[in-house]
């Protein structure tokens, strides 16, 4: 458990730099360390609570949290959230989906910073921000993450807003789709995830130690998009490994 704890303080902490909570990494190493998948999103998603929401206040704070241009995406990502939450699927797909969601993530993220020179513009479809938000959330809530990290290299490519305005955005996308996803497991009543989140509560402190410390790099000397590409390949790495679990899963009739 001291391992695990070490490794979500070094997840949060690089999360924290580029602006997200850790979520997809979280849910990864506990399902990685053998724990009860069906908990797995409720640590997950109180981990991503514990990360985003000083930076969410951070960024609100600062002006950057707009909501009268964000709102289309969390009118849909908030009640999506909650009913993803709420889906019951069996171990074997849910590593299925965590391993895509992972894949997907990572090479997102690796594509992320080549888009941070594009212009603001306000002009596009609006119609693509409360479908984007609503299929994210309804992922998030199911596999036990935020949707930010998909979020940004869209909004990016939208040319949605200037980067500190996306990554508050994100941030803030973040934190309430965790808290309706949350509420969503919850609502499942698992008798098991009261005794899990005790035997994993090492957890909590380990990333609020990461995220204080990631918050700090990113507002130091160190470089957003260096820690953003060691992130993105130890996402990938992390997604492999799941992808032959759920391949072996598949092929060998197990789980």
């Amino acid at each position: 458990m001291v391992f695990l704890a070490c490794m979500f303080l070094l997840t949060a902490a690089l999360y924290a730099v580029a602006g997200f909570g850790g979520g997809s990494t979280y849910t990864a190493l506990l399902v990685l360390a053998g724990t009860d998948y069906r908990a797995v999103p409720v640590l997950s998603l109180l981990c991503n609570i514990l990360v985003v929401v000083v930076g969410t206040w951070r960024y609100a704070r600062g002006g950057h949290l707009d909501f009268r241009r964000s709102w289309p995406l969390f009118v849909t990502s908030v009640p999506a959230a909650w009913l993803g939450g709420r889906v019951t699927i069996g171990e074997t797909l849910f590593v299925g989906l965590l391993a895509a969601a992972l894949l997907v993530a990572g090479l997102l993220m690796l594509w992320q910073p080549t888009l941070q020179s594009v212009p603001q513009t306000e002009t596009g479809p609006r119609w693509i921000e409360p479908v984007a938000g609503g299929a994210l959330g309804l992922v998030a809530g199911i596999v036990g993450i935020g949707g930010g990290i998909f979020l940004a290299p869209l909004l990016y490519l939208l040319r949605w807003a200037s980067p500190k305005q996306i990554a508050a955005t994100c941030a803030a996308f973040i934190l309430v789709n965790s808290v309706a996803g949350l509420a969503g497991q919850a609502s499942k009543g698992l008798a098991a995830t009261a005794a899990v989140i005790g035997d994993h509560a090492i957890l909590f402190p380990a990333v609020i130690l990461g995220g204080l410390i990631g918050s700090a790099l990113g507002s130091g000397w160190l470089r957003p998009p260096i820690l953003r590409i060691v992130t993105a390949l130890l996402i990938l790495y992390v997604g492999v490994r799941l992808a032959i679990r759920f391949w072996a899963a598949v092929h060998g009739g197990g789980a």
